[in-house]
Parts: structure tokens; sequence; C-alpha cells
């Protein structure tokens, strides 16, 4: 006979194995689900930042390479805080980057966009 157990999500009582803590699977998931929404919340915001990120260097290289201002970065709504990974080259310029899309600080307030290729 299965022992009379209590949901720790609603409360509700079932009848299970001694080891089983919810009375359903959507129980389950709103637990779960609940658990997890802050850091579902910060990786899901970051990756909005990064694919915003990515659209932006996207429209404005239309060739392999093109250099912007900062201002037009930032005014169509570039976040610098953030990227997937840096590069360093073998004459020390590194170049930061959002998936394939990456930029290179320039001297007067520019940088240079740079896709990578094939990988």
């Amino acid at each position: 006979m299965t022992a009379k157990r209590t949901c720790i999500e609603c409360g509700d009582t079932f009848h299970g194995r001694a080891d089983k803590k919810f009375c359903s699977d959507m129980c389950r998931n709103a637990y779960n689900n609940k658990l997890n929404s802050d850091s579902n919340n910060l990786v899901r915001n970051v990756n909005n930042i990064l694919r915003k990120n990515r659209r932006i260097m996207e429209e404005l290289l239309p060739e392999d390479t093109a250099k912007v201002s900062q201002q037009k970065l930032i005014d169509k709504g570039f976040n610098f805080s953030y990227y997937t990974n840096a590069t360093t080259t073998k004459t020390g310029k590194t170049y930061l980057f959002c998936y394939e899309y990456g930029y290179l600080p320039l001297e007067g307030n520019y940088y240079l966009l740079v896709k990578r290729k094939g990988e």
C-alpha cells in the first residue's frame, strides 16, 4: 500500500511512492518554474542584450569590415558591457564578440566591426 503524501506545491494530499513530492506534473512544473524564475529572468535578459548587440552589428556591417562611430552604436541601443567572448590577436589587439560579430575599439571613439569567417 502506498503512503499518503502532501504536495509541496499546492498542499493537496495524494497517494504515491515515499519519495514522491508532487500530486501532478502541473504542480511539479509550477514549483520548479517558481524556483528558477529569478535565474531564468537574468539569463533571458542577458541573452536579449547579446542578440540586440549582434543585430546592430549585423545591420551596420554590409561587408567584411566597417568603421562605425561609438555614438552610432549607442544611438541604436548597443550595450558595451555585454559580449560573448574576447579574442586577442598576435599584435595584442583585443576584439570583443557577440557571437560571430565583433568590434575593436579604435582612436577617436570609433570601432572596427568584423564578422568571423565560417566557424
